[in-house]
């Protein structure tokens, strides 16, 4: 299902990124959990390997499993998720389902912002919403 018998003679230190994010996913549903807790499982991903996990994860969660993840990539999310909570500075700033934390706002990336205190920010003068300041 995740393409891996290809790679079955390879060292580890010679898979790709992806590969290395498939086998992880494999490892971790292995024993069917109920609940799957995963990393920023399509960071440094190629777009093939990003499809094919999505899609393993989209089944997974269809026979009625769950899946948490943490990104930093709102489209992504948006995209994946049927609810989210957004943290800032070690505390949960908003949950629930996607649409009441996004709200009125034109996108989940835009509510980030405004839930953060990062809205109106494009200079990159000052991170102290990420909890310090610049240095």
């Amino acid at each position: 299902m995740l393409n891996l018998a290809g790679a079955q003679h390879k060292l580890i230190v010679d898979y790709s990124t992806g590969m290395r994010k498939k086998i992880g996913l494999a490892a971790a549903l292995l024993h069917n959990p109920e609940v799957l807790f995963l990393d920023e499982p399509f960071e440094g991903v190629d777009p093939v390997s990003a499809q094919t996990i999505r899609g393993v994860l989209e089944r997974y969660t269809a026979s009625g499993a769950t899946v948490v993840f943490s990104s930093h990539v709102m489209e992504l999310v948006e995209s994946l998720c049927d609810w989210v909570a957004v943290m800032a500075a070690g505390s949960i700033r908003a949950q629930g389902p996607l649409a009441e934390v996004r709200g009125d706002a034109p996108s989940l990336q835009a509510a980030f912002l405004e839930l953060v205190g990062a809205q109106g920010r494009d200079n990159g003068e000052s991170l102290d919403w990420l909890g310090g300041g610049a240095r």
